[in-house]
């Protein structure tokens, strides 16, 4: 399955951005800018960011042509066919940014799903996210192999752990929630659709956790690309004995 973009956030603090309209579209990007530290500059400017909020269609269109031949990437506001990136709706748990894009093409929907997901993040979110960090030290201590610290760290985030992130549970010992999971196991799955939205939510969570995947020739990438990037994509049977960590076997039912 192939992206129609790849998300990414920037820093843009102190940065420069061009910045060229007016009216409500304009001030709301000019806000979001702004709340981001970047420094918002003309059309002239030197800056490897542009928004075109313009309303006029020939003058915008012109603009980010000029733009463009310059080798400045533009987000045109209303305009996804001329956007080089787009920009999504954000639920902020600072340092937890969460962004819904659309990739242009509905901010209504993007909007709606931002309300959703704001509803659901505790508030309490970043204060996790600064723990975690702080606590890097000691459980590379405690869990040496890179593979066993990230393990039980999922292990403590999934849904119902000790860490479960939608769930507040106030100030939480990160180093006495963590413990040692199975050091290696092999889960087998009969897929049933080629449509991923058809997975368990059981079958969805061990594909995300899973440190490799072995498949029949014939399972489609609309499952395979549920699990992890970086998880190992082997095609064939599992062998008997498991290599460390997490193995999940897939193979498309009859």
């Amino acid at each position: 399955m192939t992206l129609h973009s790849l998300p990414l956030f920037v820093r843009l603090a102190g940065r420069p951005v061009i910045l060229l309209g007016d009216g409500a579209a304009a001030d709301a990007k000019r806000r979001l800018l702004e709340r981001a530290g970047a420094v918002i500059v003309g059309e002239n400017a030197v800056a490897a960011l542009a928004i075109i909020a313009i309303d006029d269609e020939a003058e915008a269109v012109a603009a980010v042509e000029r733009l463009k031949a310059r080798g400045i990437l533009v987000n045109a506001v209303d305009r996804p066919a001329l956007c080089d990136f787009t920009v999504p709706a954000i639920v902020d748990r600072a340092p937890v940014l969460v962004a819904i894009g659309t990739g242009g093409v509905s901010a209504g929907l993007a909007a709606a799903l931002r309300q959703r997901i704001e509803a659901l993040l505790p508030a309490r979110l970043g204060a996790l996210a600064e723990a975690l960090h702080a606590n890097r030290g000691a459980m590379r201590t405690r869990f040496p192999d890179g593979g066993d610290r990230r393990r039980a760290i999922g292990a403590a985030l999934s849904p119902g752990g000790a860490l479960d992130p939608l769930v507040d549970q106030g100030d939480r010992d990160i180093m006495l929630s963590l413990t040692s999971p199975p050091t290696a196991r092999i889960i087998r799955i009969g897929v049933r659709s080629t449509d991923p939205e058809e997975l368990t939510l059981r079958e969805a969570r061990l594909l995300a956790q899973a440190d490799r995947l072995y498949h029949a020739p014939n399972v489609p990438d609309t499952i395979l690309d549920r699990a992890r990037a970086d998880a190992d994509r082997i095609i064939g049977v599992a062998p008997p004995i498991p290599l460390p960590g997490l193995s999940v076997e897939l193979e498309m039912m009859a």
